[in-house]
């Protein structure tokens, strides 16, 4: 695993001093799963508990501005097993597998099911497979979802370099793999395939949160693992299952699943509503976290 520290300050690092926060560790499926309770501060009592799941290679930092920006929220958020802070799980790290592990993790914490859950990219089929495969909630949200096959996005042809990419990671000596796994020149042409705000000082820190947390992962197994898990499924397998109200917020200029395919994955849950942002693309985490926080609290009301 690589860590390198971030070297700019988070522009919602004010926001988010408004919370205590705490972390811990569970034993679940194996993996000593690391996570991170977020507490409004002060005389604000939580309404509500949120379970945050974040996307592929990320960690959970990655929602932190979102949950900067909601108020009355208790948030928690654990680190993927193999990424972060959580180790492996044992055996594969397939959908089927996380989503065992996530519905292992609310119940090891004890959560009602009034919890509501949270999938950012990746955390958006795995929340969504926990839920059509039985894990109680009450609702479900999911911030840039993958509404479909990852290869029959705008950008398949990008999608179909990644897949030789890890192809490549896997191929090679376990030494030369995992340095071209962690590669800092593909994390930041990834980085920057995906930004979309012109904000100089936004963009630097958007680079700089993917130059410190992509490479986190365990070993090369766990991140080739997980990246088949992620083009080999995607929400629309689970969304007729889904029997809990949910929340899509998509946006309008994502290069992983196009609007269209947004409003159709939208018809395939029971009761869904759709958000659309304007103006940004994948990473509405990092770029619009008011947004998503806002359509976040008008679907909790």
């Amino acid at each position: 695993m690589i860590v390198r520290e971030p070297r700019v300050p988070s522009p919602y690092r004010s926001r988010l001093a408004a919370f205590d926060v705490r972390d811990d560790v569970v034993a679940v499926s194996g993996s000593a799963t690391r996570y991170w309770t977020y507490e409004p501060s002060g005389s604000e009592e939580a309404r509500v508990t949120v379970v945050a799941v974040h996307g592929f290679r990320g960690d959970h930092h990655g929602l932190e501005p979102v949950v900067a920006h909601l108020t009355g929220v208790r948030v928690i958020m654990p680190d993927l097993p193999g990424f972060g802070e959580s180790s492996p799980l044992d055996g594969e790290h397939s959908v089927a597998a996380y989503a065992a592990w996530l519905r292992a993790f609310v119940d090891a914490l004890g959560l009602g099911d009034d919890v509501v859950v949270l999938g950012h990219s990746f955390g958006s089929i795995v929340t969504s497979a926990a839920l059509a495969s039985g894990l109680r909630a009450s609702r479900l949200i999911l911030v840039n979802p993958i509404a479909a096959p990852a290869l029959q996005g705008p950008r398949g042809v990008v999608t179909r370099l990644a897949v030789f990419y890890y192809w490549a990671g896997a191929a090679l000596p376990e030494r030369w793999g995992q340095a071209a796994l962690q590669s800092a020149l593909v994390t930041r042409f990834t980085s920057l395939a995906m930004v979309k705000t012109r904000d100089r000082s936004l963009r630097r820190w958007i680079h700089d949160q993917h130059d410190s947390y992509f490479s986190r992962f365990s070993d090369r197994r766990v991140v080739l693992d997980a990246f088949r898990a992620s083009v080999s499924s995607d929400v629309s397998t689970y969304a007729a299952r889904v029997r809990v109200p949910a929340l899509l917020i998509a946006a309008d200029r994502d290069d992983i699943t196009a609007l269209p395919a947004q409003h159709r994955l939208r018809a395939l849950f029971p009761d869904a509503t759709l958000a659309v942002i304007d103006g940004v693309g994948h990473l509405i985490h990092y770029e619009k976290p008011r947004e998503a926080a806002a359509a976040v609290e008008a679907f909790l009301r």
